[in-house]
């Protein structure tokens, strides 16, 4: 339950099981410039991928259940693993939260993006665990019963983007180009990136589908989502709500504050956060594992650990 009323000075909470949320971060900034973010990156539980539903649906229950009581105006998954497997649970477990994910917007975007195409090919690149879930199908096929789906995990990506390594790296090249040359090979006519860590590589990949596949940023796509939905509520933080702040973005250019907080080994979470904000970040907070555990252990977990099937 909420202890205070919420107002547009409340903090957007956005979380991830470790560094690619932050995408979703840097276009909540360059969306909604004044507004305060909270970021969580579960990074000793990484990745989430590989995880079960019901896994991660205890993982997400524990990060909401701890920032709670900083009493956000919305709280976004931005990890589309724990978006397909857990977004039903987590909404049904805290009734009086605003949350969203990063799937719904990628879907909607993908469908417009297709065109007037009769049958458009829309390929998916993500998690197995995403793919497995099947909700960007789901989804799609809402918008657009005839659209022809192509999805594929592309389990290399997340480790070798967290490596620090760049979209000039060979490695990196050759393992884009073998993910993606079967897509080609069938028309493709848009590409949903499926993954927040795969904007990273959102030229390499554009390079290599070439200029007729329209390429989908989830990240984005979920930005313009969560500002609609605060426009929507009265929520909108804007200038004149608080006094201009220099920092989280580009010099001279008022913003609201990122405060992080992680599971595990902050110093690297900070080094690696610049590559993804393309600013640095304050030491972000330590979170132990057993503190999130004891939270859930608190809150009755029976109760909420019924994820998507």
């Amino acid at each position: 339950m909420r202890t205070a009323e919420l107002s547009p000075a409340s903090p957007i909470v956005v979380l991830d099981s470790g560094l690619g949320g932050l995408t979703v971060a840097r276009a909540l900034r360059a969306a909604l410039p004044y507004d305060d973010l909270l970021y969580f990156g579960d990074t000793a539980r990484l990745p989430y991928g590989s995880k079960s539903a019901a896994t991660i649906t205890g993982f997400v229950h524990q990060i909401i259940t701890y920032l709670l009581p900083r009493n956000p105006k919305h709280v976004v998954i931005a990890c589309n693993t724990a978006t397909a497997v857990a977004l039903p649970a987590i909404r049904a477990a805290f009734p009086h939260v605003s949350v969203s994910g990063v799937i719904e917007p990628g879907a909607r975007a993908a469908v417009v993006a297709a065109g007037a195409k009769k049958t458009p090919v829309i390929g998916i690149i993500a998690t197995e665990a995403t793919i497995r879930s099947k909700a960007y199908e789901r989804s799609i096929h809402r918008r657009r019963h005839h659209a022809r789906l192509l999805l594929r995990p592309t389990p290399l990506l997340v480790p070798l983007i967290e490596e620090g390594r760049r979209d000039d790296d060979p490695l990196v090249v050759l393992a884009v180009e073998q993910y993606l040359r079967p897509f080609l090979q069938r028309g493709l006519d848009v590409l949903v990136l499926g993954c927040t860590h795969y904007p990273l590589l959102k030229e390499l990949i554009e390079r290599t589908v070439g200029i007729s596949v329209r390429v989908i940023d989830s990240a984005e796509r979920c930005a313009e989502d969560v500002a609609r939905r605060l426009q929507t509520a009265g929520l909108l933080r804007g200038q004149g709500d608080r006094p201009a702040v220099i920092g989280g973005g580009a010099k001279g250019v008022p913003s609201g504050s990122l405060r992080c907080y992680v599971t595990d080994d902050p110093p690297r979470f900070e080094r690696l956060a610049t590559r993804f904000l393309g600013f640095e970040i304050d030491s972000p907070t330590w979170v132990s594992t057993d503190q999130l555990h004891a939270l859930l252990d608190d809150a009755n977990p029976q109760q909420v650990l019924r994820p998507a099937v």
